[in-house]
């Protein structure tokens, strides 16, 4: 089950699918003129997120992402930005108002920014917060179109600093942030293929309740800490932390096994 809070109510809600096993999700993206890109990204990523978790309930999941002009050129760069986060492609490209169309059907889902929220749209509604590059200081850096560059930097240390941050709340992200995010992958992706080399064990049972509680509300946040705490957990064997980091990363989307073999 999906719960999140509703932009109408404020309140929790269940996320129904009109068709059962099919979840339609509506992303609208914020143009250029809306703020920096770093916030159509996260939009996509809550998407992406939420994609991952309905699949894991064996659910059908088609996504739109709707824009003012889907074939613009700033949307194909965004695009571009996506994958690099690891973000699946959309199942269609489109506007809000031809977003049922494109589906097939009823959306289940819109995810959209604070100040585009349209009291015309069927279904729940949840919001994503804003997100932006934060300067020493606090001041906001506009992200433009493309993803925050750094030598070396891998792309993904982008995706897990925008989950480090409640999805509804903004999100702003400094370079240092950045910096650690990445040394974070790094140091999973190590520990992970050392894990890999010890007998698999079962999940414990309180760890994959809590992550299916975190996921299920999209609490990517909680998810995370979840995984920081597990790490250094010398009580619990390693190949249960395998286990659980393997699962979690369905829906994370780190590419935490990568060194696992090599």
């Amino acid at each position: 089950m999906i719960c999140l809070r509703d932009a109408r109510t404020g309140s929790p809600a269940e996320v129904r699918p009109a068709q059962p096993g099919v979840l339609r999700i509506c992303a609208h993206v914020p143009g250029a003129d809306a703020g920096p890109g770093l916030t159509a990204l996260r939009v996509l990523l809550a998407a992406d997120l939420l994609a991952r978790v309905a699949e894991l309930s064996g659910l059908q999941v088609l996504t739109a992402a709707a824009a003012d002009d889907p074939a613009a050129g700033p949307a194909a760069a965004l695009e571009r930005d996506a994958g690099a986060l690891g973000i699946h492609p959309p199942t269609a490209r489109t506007t809000s108002r031809d977003a049922p169309s494109s589906l097939g059907g009823p959306i289940d889902l819109h995810l959209v920014t604070r100040d585009a929220l349209d009291p015309r749209l069927d279904g729940l509604r949840a919001v994503v917060g804003a997100a932006y590059l934060s300067r020493p200081g606090g001041q906001a850096a506009a992200a433009g179109g493309s993803l925050p560059a750094g030598p070396g930097r891998d792309p993904l240390a982008v995706r897990l600093a925008l989950m480090s941050f409640p999805i509804s709340l903004a999100a702003g992200v400094t370079g240092d942030a950045l910096d650690r995010a990445g040394e974070t992958i790094g140091s999973w992706r190590r520990q992970v293929a050392r894990w890999a080399e010890s007998p698999s064990r079962p999940i414990p049972a309180p760890t994959a309740e809590a992550a299916r509680a975190a996921f299920g509300s999209l609490d990517t946040a909680s998810a995370l800490a979840l995984l920081r705490g597990l790490a250094p957990d010398a009580g619990v064997p390693a190949g249960a932390k395998f286990e659980t980091f393997v699962f979690a990363d369905r829906v994370l989307g780190l590419d935490l096994a990568r060194e696992v073999g090599r």
